[in-house]
């Protein structure tokens, strides 16, 4: 169990610090933004079970197992004595783990009801201050001088634009912003987001949760411009980013999925990505098969080794 302790301990390190602030520099993300998604969401997962798991795995030491800890532990918390074999690092141990499993399923939570309220707001307010766009149901026009647009999930999406952003741009830039919009609802994007959201919000102080939370809005616009490239041209949406890119853009709602983000070193990102000739002219990734296929196992690699760690302290496995 001490094993295993070390081990997840390890790996939490592994991905609290040198592992996330090496993919936040590197240059391969933006030739591949699904595959450092993913990559992003199991460095994110792996980590949580291993920092939990490590705590769990030492605290628990002891007896074998947690459900043995737990058996020994649970009659004596009360009347005590406490068994001989736990020390206070054992019980310290076990009960930070517990604290922070439940700091950041009780944080989750909280933020994923009060982005459901946030839809239901905008959508309430959209239906009211709104009109169809003529020919499209599922888009709505706002009558505001500035050119903004924006998307709102949920079981009934809307894609948001302003009778400003309509005036600024010609017809296929126009639809280039709408298909980047819809790019981010059909992906789920918002769903992402909300859970590094979550994460960042628990551990504000964690400056790799803030890392991690602005590279993954990054790798959603690009996944989003991907999107928009393939249906209408990556030539109509450059000239859409550079028209309105910067112009008073509302940012991302609480459990929103998107809108074009102001900040300016993420759209020169954008926009560079867009000038790359095995981007603008394939719908490969930019990378090698074979490197996306080491990344996508690295990903698998990471939280099946997390998964099989928590399983042995469980006792699930021997």
């Amino acid at each position: 169990m001490l094993a295993i302790a070390v081990l997840l301990g390890a790996l939490a390190f592994a991905l609290a610090w040198p592992i996330p602030v090496l993919l936040s520099r590197a240059d391969w993300p933006s030739r591949a933004p699904a595959v450092a998604l993913a990559l992003w969401q199991a460095i994110a997962l792996a980590g949580g079970l291993s920092m939990i798991g490590c705590l769990l795995a030492f605290g628990a030491a002891p007896a074998g197992s947690l459900p043995a800890a737990v058996a020994q532990l649970a009659p004596t918390l009360a009347a005590g004595p406490i068994p001989p074999v736990f020390g206070a690092l054992q019980i310290a141990a076990l009960t930070l783990a517990a604290a922070v499993a439940l700091l950041l399923t009780a944080n989750l939570a909280l933020i994923a009801v009060r982005a459901e309220r946030e839809r239901r707001r905008q959508h309430q307010l959209v239906d009211i201050l709104s009109d169809p766009l003529p020919g499209d149901p599922r888009t709505r026009v706002l009558a505001h001088p500035v050119p903004l647009a924006y998307c709102v999930p949920g079981i009934r999406t809307a894609t948001v634009l302003t009778d400003g952003l309509i005036e600024a741009l010609d017809p296929d830039e126009l639809a280039a912003v709408i298909a980047h919009e819809r790019a981010h609802l059909d992906q789920l994007h918002h769903l992402v987001r909300l859970a590094f959201r979550a994460w960042h919000s628990a551990i504000p102080w964690f400056p790799i949760a803030n890392r991690a939370e602005r590279s993954v809005a990054a790798l959603t616009e690009m996944l989003a411009d991907d999107g928009a490239r393939r249906s209408v041209g990556a030539d109509a949406l450059r000239r859409a980013l550079e028209r309105v890119g910067t112009a008073g853009e509302p940012g991302s709602y609480p459990g929103g999925a998107s809108g074009a983000s102001p900040d300016t070193a993420m759209l020169a990102a954008r926009l560079d990505r867009l000038d790359r000739p095995g981007i603008r002219t394939t719908d490969a990734h930019g990378l090698p098969r074979a490197a996306r296929g080491a990344v996508l196992a690295a990903s698998v690699a990471l939280v099946v080794v997390a998964l099989v760690a928590f399983a042995a302290i469980l006792g699930i496995l021997p």
